[in-house]
């Protein structure tokens, strides 16, 4: 079931792979009650890669506009000030070309972190990210490592219509070889870049422009500059009985949203922030529908072959005794991202979609086929 968003566009027209952390963290259903200041994404980000790159002189950036513009979203803001142009290294809008080159980097043991100003753009060097920094550790028998981050801005944005508006989760989460990570908060942000970068495998880091300028509850624990979160791990945000809601990125405060809305009509919701897109924490994905019976899953991105599918798979092999009801899956419309900014918010999901799909799980609702 792909949810309410796709129809409602339509009528309008419109195996796991090792884990190595340098420090884990256990975090599974910490709140942020202990927090001690806020911190938005981008500073969350930008501190994340201070910190490594001061630790590492190995750690370097590469990017389109990341030194002397300091980024076209301000993440590498003071870097280049600070580590200097070899290594903040501003490069011509040539993906192919600086993905290439940090690719061959890595292969000798240095350790960039590659900035895309959108991962749209990404696809220009996909090459290079799939068949090289992705494939080489098990070609070469493990005797290549490359410890690489692709990072930059992932799905929908604003009013930039279908070329700059795709989520690439799926596709990146597809391939053997990569490890593929989602923050949500800042906490998240600042804990998985750091685990990324001292990750000895490539890491796809996909970002959200519109978190940027979001701030978050931080601890003393996550400012620390040993913090760091561990990969594949996802985490609880919200306990709940009744329905298990996961999503990712941008969608988690869409699904804390819901589940705030839905406790008020007495519905018990569990939020799973999923964090790690590739590898995945069926466990805990598993064991809360074991608790609630129900699922619904919340991402932006195309419905086919999307990452609620294969939790749906996953979920299906494992526990299927366990539901009470079908599966909800929320998604973005099946159609290119429209420019006009009322078919654009009928092309991605709303705090509603989830309501409504938990709802129906919990049969407090009619069926979608008589609303529709």
């Amino acid at each position: 079931m792909w949810g309410i968003v796709g129809q409602r566009a339509c009528r309008h027209g419109s195996s796991a792979m090792s884990l190595q952390v340098t420090r884990p963290v256990i975090h599974a259903l910490r709140s942020f009650s202990t927090a001690a200041k806020e911190m938005t994404v981008r500073d969350a980000l930008n501190s994340a890669i201070d910190e490594e790159m001061s630790a590492d002189p190995k750690v370097f950036l590469m990017g389109e506009e990341v030194g002397e513009y300091q980024g076209a979203y301000k993440i590498t803001k003071g870097l280049l000030e600070k580590y200097g142009p070899d290594r903040v290294l501003d490069t011509p809008i040539t993906e192919a070309g600086f993905t290439g080159i940090g690719v061959g980097a890595a292969y000798h043991g240095l350790k960039p972190i590659v900035e895309f100003m959108t991962f749209n753009f990404s696809m220009q060097a996909i090459d290079h990210i799939i068949n090289s920094a992705a494939k080489s550790n098990y070609m070469s028998a493990g005797q290549i490592s490359v410890p690489i981050v692709f990072r930059g801005p992932n799905g929908a944005a604003a009013g930039v219509g279908a070329q700059h508006s795709q989520c690439y989760a799926p596709w990146f989460a597809s391939c053997p070889g990569l490890k593929v990570l989602a923050p949500y908060s800042s906490e998240d942000a600042r804990g998985l870049m750091k685990a990324a970068i001292r990750d000895p495998d490539p890491v796809v880091f996909l970002e959200n422009e519109l978190l940027y300028g979001e701030s978050f509850p931080v601890s003393a624990e996550v400012l620390d500059s040993s913090f760091c979160l561990p990969i594949g791990k996802a985490k609880i945000e919200r306990e709940g009985k009744d329905v298990t809601i996961t999503a990712f990125s941008k969608m988690v405060g869409y699904a804390l949203k819901a589940a705030e809305i839905l406790s008020k009509e007495g519905i018990s919701a569990e939020v799973i922030n999923l964090r790690s897109i590739r590898p995945l924490d069926r466990a805990t994905i598993n064991n809360s529908v074991r608790k609630t019976n129900r699922l619904v899953t919340v991402e932006e991105g195309f419905p086919q072959h999307g990452i609620g599918a294969e939790i749906c798979a996953s979920v299906v092999e494992d526990s299927f005794e366990y539901l009470d009801a079908a599966i909800e899956r929320i998604a973005g419309a099946d159609v290119p991202m429209p420019y006009a900014a009322n078919l654009e918010r009928l092309a991605v999901p709303q705090v509603e979609d989830i309501v409504r799909a938990a709802k129906r799980t919990c049969y407090r609702s009619s069926s979608l086929a008589a609303t529709a």
